[in-house]
């Protein structure tokens, strides 16, 4: 009798424990709490440039494309941050962003020869719905989210001065821009609660970024040379990450 005793008192015991576990990790990703999460955000173009297009010499159009001409973007790292606040158990809003990252735009085809071409600094926050599977309760939690972002560009820059006195001479000058632009946001990932507030996650992003590239030189003599080109970056962004919810 006693040693029956003793097996439902310790399974009693348990189960106790385990509830408490439970509701100690559901009480943490529930209806009205912030996740912070901040890690390694790994960001990969997958798109190209169209070739260049010069489409003015001196105020004259001209239209004529530098055929065989292509460049793409380069991978680059940064510090990712996302804040998260959940509206229900399974549904947050989401802000996505990381600390400024330096892309370098590469040259292919008949470029390639120069290397990288010249930098930017793009700048691409988001806003995000997610909905995540299972319940609060779950150590385990994957999601899906869809979003949208705005990404301009800051400090673009011509760098490669070979290029730069092959296409406008001998003590030319150039100088770039990129424009701006609203693209989706298509998001995947999971997380996995350590404790009541800690837990860590990993994502898989992807941004249709399209912008227009537009070059400006000007020869020694002062005659303005005019191309454009249309830049699709594309990125995937692998995101590994420590997350806190209050």
């Amino acid at each position: 009798m006693n040693n029956d005793w003793r097996t439902i008192g310790a399974v009693g015991i348990a189960a106790c424990i385990c509830s408490a576990a439970l509701a100690d990790n559901a009480s943490a990703q529930t209806a009205g709490s912030v996740t912070l999460s901040t890690g390694w955000l790994h960001v990969a173009p997958q798109g190209h440039a169209t070739p260049l297009t010069v489409e003015s010499v001196g105020g004259v159009p001209v239209n004529k494309e530098v055929v065989g001409s292509g460049a793409h973007a380069s991978s680059t790292d940064t510090v990712g941050i996302t804040a998260e606040y959940y509206v229900t158990d399974n549904v947050g809003v989401a802000l996505l962003f990381g600390l400024p990252l330096t892309v370098n735009l590469v040259g292919d085809g008949t470029l390639q020869k120069y290397g990288n071409l010249g930098s930017t600094r793009p700048m691409p926050p988001a806003l995000e719905f997610r909905y995540h599977l299972f319940s609060a309760g779950s150590k385990f939690r994957p999601f899906i989210g869809l979003g949208v972002n705005y990404t301009w560009f800051t400090q673009v820059r011509a760098t490669n001065s070979q290029f730069i006195t092959d296409s406008f001479g001998p003590g030319g000058s150039a100088h770039a821009t990129m424009s701006s632009s609203w693209n989706p946001v298509f998001e995947i990932g999971a997380a996995y609660a350590i404790t009541k507030h800690w837990s860590v996650g990993t994502s898989l992003g992807y941004v249709p970024v399209k912008s227009n590239l537009t070059l400006t030189g000007q020869t020694a003599t002062g005659t303005q040379i005019v191309s454009r080109s249309t830049l699709r970056l594309n990125p995937l962004n692998v995101f590994l990450n420590v997350a806190y919810t209050f």
